[in-house]
């Protein structure tokens, strides 16, 4: 994979955790998301765009694994890589709590080191 392909995917990858922070905005809790099918819509597009996050680090990892261990262990990768097969395939497993977790705890941690990424391109 080359520098350009790496460059979209993380715009990407940037542009989806904007969207995904701008629809988590009025989220107060896990409870917000089952409140009402507004809370709904907004839990099935985050979750589309973590899975995608997912899919699009999975690329990178397949064609550069090097790349992203400049700024983070294999493990802490594997862990989101994970996430998106978990919202692929079991899809029905996820509850709106480990959403909510991972938009409250973890995205924040994810767009330095993917902005961190983009600098060594």
């Amino acid at each position: 994979m080359d520098k350009a392909n790496i460059s979209e995917l993380i715009h990407f990858i940037l542009q989806s955790i904007h969207l995904i922070k701008e629809r988590f905005a009025p989220i107060n809790s896990s409870d917000d998301f089952l409140a009402n099918n507004d809370g709904l819509m907004r839990l099935d597009a985050i979750s589309m765009r973590l899975q995608s996050i997912g899919e699009a680090l999975k690329n990178i990892d397949k064609k550069e694994r090097d790349f992203l261990l400049q700024v983070a262990d294999k493990t802490y990768w594997s862990k989101i890589i994970k996430t998106r097969e978990i919202l692929t395939h079991h899809y029905i497993d996820i509850d709106a709590e480990t959403i909510y977790d991972i938009c409250s705890e973890k995205l924040d941690e994810l767009e330095d080191n993917i902005l961190k990424l983009q600098s060594k391109l």
